[in-house]
């Protein structure tokens, strides 16, 4: 059994059908792999069961399934980083609850990472998204290539794997608004891509309809970089420089073909003039998105607050498979709070 060990961090919103399958397939590829490992389940506040679920599974599963239960629905971001706090793993591996991306490619992507990379990602072959979530997934992964300068293929993925020192890495960052494969390669300095399988959605549906994926189109833009701010400042310029220009033409044009002439051209102005309007109501828009961040950063709130933990881990304090039961508490152990944040988290035994 390879010394490493893993940590499979997924998040769980209203997945209530395909958790049953879920379970029975990652745990049939994580002893597969040969390694110490733990499945880390965060319910994100689902109205469905699926928190109820994951506590009896986790019951169930002692010393593999720990279920992180937040209060209420934060993100799957957020709820990705609460996995990660709670995550002991010498690897991380992050993966959708919908099983678009089978669970079977798990080892692969530890494999990889094993290999010395800080970030492995996963390119999706043969996708069965719709053409929304296809187009938004240009747009997302042309901005992180742009912003990051890392050249992943597929940033939209949630199937990726990451090395210890870049989730210690992400955790110390104390921003509420993040993409964390993003987030992830600004730390990374070794990183792989790896091709994977892609399914359609066999039960429930997607929780990213069109509102959520533009609020993820700001959240992106706006958290990552401040590009659309000197880009405002560039096309500021550009649009005062044309102004002075088309002015002088303005008069140029009165002085030579008289006032009658001039008065003529009243709507062209008007119609200019709503176009400046409308383009210093998208600056106050872009401005007042970074100026909330600001505000919600300086308030310094935790991105979530856990309700409570059910299960063990072997990983807790180096047991082995066979020393799991000794533990016996259904919260996880006070002695691996060097990777727990209690601040930002309260429990209830």
């Amino acid at each position: 059994m390879s010394s490493a060990s893993v940590s499979i961090v997924i998040p769980v919103y209203n997945e209530l059908a395909n958790l049953d399958e879920l379970i029975t397939r990652l745990i049939a590829s994580c002893d597969a792999m040969g390694r110490r490992y733990e499945v880390i389940l965060v319910d994100d506040g689902s109205s469905d069961g699926s928190g109820h679920k994951l506590e009896v599974e986790a019951n169930r599963h002692r010393g593999r399934i720990v279920a992180v239960l937040l209060n209420r629905n934060y993100g799957q971001h957020a709820a990705v980083m609460a996995g990660f706090q709670k995550s002991l793993g010498d690897y991380v591996v992050t993966l959708d609850a919908d099983l678009q991306n089978p669970p079977e490619e798990i080892p692969r992507l530890v494999e990889a990472i094993a290999e010395g990379f800080d970030v492995v990602g996963s390119v999706r072959r043969h996708r069965r998204d719709s053409l929304l979530r296809r187009v938004s997934s240009v747009i997302v992964n042309t901005t992180a290539r742009r912003t990051t300068g890392v050249m992943m293929t597929d940033y939209g993925c949630m199937l990726r794997a990451y090395s210890r020192r870049i989730v210690d890495a992400m955790l110390e960052c104390p921003e509420r608004s993040t993409f964390i494969p993003i987030l992830a390669n600004g730390f990374a300095r070794k990183t792989r891509e790896i091709e994977v399988g892609h399914a359609a959605r066999s039960a429930g549906r997607s929780k990213y309809g069109l509102w959520k994926l533009i609020n993820l189109q700001f959240d992106l833009l706006t958290s990552v970089t401040t590009f659309p701010l000197r880009a405002l400042s560039l096309a500021g310029t550009a649009i005062s420089v044309g102004g002075i220009g088309f002015g002088t033409t303005l008069i140029a044009l009165r002085l030579y073909f008289g006032p009658a002439w001039a008065a003529e051209g009243i709507f062209s102005l008007f119609a200019l003039l709503f176009v400046f309007v409308g383009a210093q109501f998208i600056a106050m828009g872009l401005l007042g998105e970074y100026i909330g961040r600001v505000y919600h950063d300086v308030r310094a709130r935790p991105r979530f607050f856990v309700d409570r933990v059910e299960g063990t881990s072997e990983l807790d304090r180096g047991a082995m498979p066979g020393e799991v039961a000794k533990l016996g508490s259904s919260v996880r152990s006070p002695t691996v709070c060097h990777r727990e944040r209690p601040a930002t988290e309260w429990s209830r035994t």
